[in-house]
């Protein structure tokens, strides 16, 4: 009877875990999602709570909710920066929620290991400087010599006018910031491959296994950089892919898409379609989906917009303006969702 009651109590203990199908994983998967202040996240947390519980727009959030609560997934971990945790809202810009949630709880439902998000985004950030990547270069000297010019320019009008003696910049000042943020990510990437058991204890004696890449991105570079755009994307890739040892890395990009139901045009249009391109670059087949996002609208948002101001009822439809898809709960998670989608497609296809 004794040896009874030990294993009862031994399972019952056990049962306490969290449990996997099948054996306990040996690997862990691991995605990227980067970008600028739109893969950071801008759906108001309070938008998302409204929404969840009226009636009209009630059904869109009940996966990811239970007993009136937002899921805190145990399978699903995320490190944004400073913050680390099990994926639940919350993970966006402070007080938001992003294309994460979505995300990450589709990834979470299909595999039977548990995976970690790793978010490296900064808002404003672009492509062609910031996140330019190795074999992108520099950008050509003209370019740097202006810009090194008017850097110099500033600083001589604030010493004059604070009566400082700040030295002047160099070109190496100037060089110093191109490809900062396509490094910062790969510390981050790096941070995570290396100490995931110390940030998420709970995935301790399991091998973090890169399983794909989700770039949301590509607002400031319509301000005279969208021509360019097409071929830092390309560099992109291939370097992400190199510097990360994996060459078939699954890539999504969500192509840029603040036009909503209005064309894109200017420099909006060529970034898209840069974006959009990448689908038709030989080496991409089967390894990489860009999708447009402008077509997932949240068109209640978009309708109300213009007179955002005199209408009370803007708050429990959207949070933020054009450049941040109005803050829709509803948008972000359409992307979020379709991001998902897409690399699913894209694991599929690879086995």
């Amino acid at each position: 009877m004794k040896k009874i009651l030990a294993v009862v109590v031994v399972m019952l203990q056990l049962s306490s875990f969290p449990v996997y199908a099948g054996d306990t994983p040996k690997t862990v998967k691991v995605f990227i999602l980067a970008g600028q202040s739109n893969m950071e996240g801008k759906a108001r947390n309070t938008l998302l709570d409204y929404q969840a519980a009226n009636a009209p727009t009630k059904e869109l959030f009940t996966h990811l909710r239970k007993d009136d609560k937002w899921i805190t997934r145990d399978d699903v971990f995320i490190k944004f920066l400073q913050r680390k945790g099990p994926l639940t809202v919350g993970y966006g810009s402070p007080g938001c929620t992003g294309v994460e949630l979505e995300f990450g709880t589709m990834m979470g439902n299909y595999f039977n290991e548990p995976v970690i998000l790793v978010k490296a985004a900064w808002g404003g950030h672009s492509l062609f400087k910031l996140f330019r990547s190795p074999s992108a270069g520099f950008p050509a000297d003209e370019v740097l010599q202006k810009e090194l010019g008017q850097a110099r320019d500033r600083v001589i009008k604030n010493n004059e006018k604070n009566k400082k003696n700040d030295p002047l910049p160099t070109m190496e000042d100037i060089k110093k910031d191109y490809g900062s943020s396509y490094r910062n990510m790969m510390v981050e990437v790096k941070t995570v491959m290396d100490d995931h058991a110390i940030l998420f204890p709970e995935l301790k004696g399991m091998k973090p296994e890169l399983a794909g890449f989700v770039w949301f991105q590509g607002f400031n570079d319509i301000f005279g950089a969208e021509n360019e755009y097409a071929s830092n994307m390309r560099h992109f890739i291939n370097d992400v892919r190199k510097d990360l040892k994996s060459p078939k890395l699954p890539f999504v990009i969500g192509a840029l898409g603040q036009n909503g139901s209005k064309p894109a045009t200017g420099g909006m249009l060529i970034v898209r379609e840069a974006q959009l391109s990448m689908n038709e670059v030989p080496e991409f087949k089967g390894n990489l989906k860009a999708f447009p996002v402008d077509v997932l609208v949240d068109k209640a948002a978009e309708e109300m917009f213009p007179n955002w101001q005199k209408n009370p009822a803007w708050v429990n439809t959207g949070s933020d303006r054009p450049y941040h898809y109005y803050g829709s709960a509803i948008w972000f998670n359409r992307i979020g969702k379709a991001m998902g989608e897409a690399m699913l497609e894209l694991l599929k296809a690879s086995k």
